[in-house]
């Protein structure tokens, strides 16, 4: 589109739930061509992803249980970091020593990315940590049944392949260090 008129404009929004870490509305829209609709949108403070590796190659990952899908899997650890304004790698640097026990040398950010901008604005930074050390992992409560372990590169990389990873926001941050030759 060469104009500057937009492809969608809100005429109206209303909250339809939120609590203290989302909220979903429904806006009427109208489309470029003039025709109404309506959209829903979840909004979602962004989140970090750490993808801790260690000087041998071998990866840390995480594995919980999943209330929305109702299963365990396994991915690298990730967590809100509080907010607009907040500072993305001091929180980085809090969720790898939360979920698990680890402290980073080095924390370098590899990128931004959206979760699914199809239905919600939350996106997530990417960060690569190195030169790590071990400490003792302090989880949330709702995070009490989270595991955590070291795999060999070979491991991971196969896990993502073959599906036993599940996590879109894993396997996204996995293919951006690689694409990035980061790792």
């Amino acid at each position: 589109m060469t104009d500057d008129t937009p492809d969608i404009v809100a005429t109206a929004t209303r909250i339809v739930y939120e609590n203290r870490w989302m909220r979903v509305r429904e806006d009427a829209v109208r489309r470029r061509d003039g025709s109404a609709g309506i959209y829903g949108v979840v909004e979602k403070d962004d989140f970090v992803v750490v993808v801790p590796v260690e000087a041998d190659g071998s990866i840390h990952l995480v594995q919980q249980f999943r209330y929305p899908v109702g299963a365990r899997f396994w991915e690298f650890p990730q967590g809100m970091w509080g907010g607009p304004g907040a500072d993305p790698r001091r929180a980085a640097e809090h969720e790898l020593a939360e979920e698990t026990g680890l402290a980073a040398a080095s924390m370098v950010e590899a990128g931004h990315l959206y979760e699914g901008y199809g239905t919600m604005n939350q996106g997530f930074r990417v960060y690569l940590a190195t030169g790590l050390t071990p400490g003792q992992a302090r989880p949330e409560a709702e995070e009490q049944d989270l595991v955590s372990r070291r795999f060999p590169r070979a491991e991971v990389e196969r896990m993502l392949r073959e599906g036993e990873i599940k996590d879109s926001v894993t396997l996204a941050a996995w293919g951006l260090l690689a694409l990035k030759r980061m790792i």
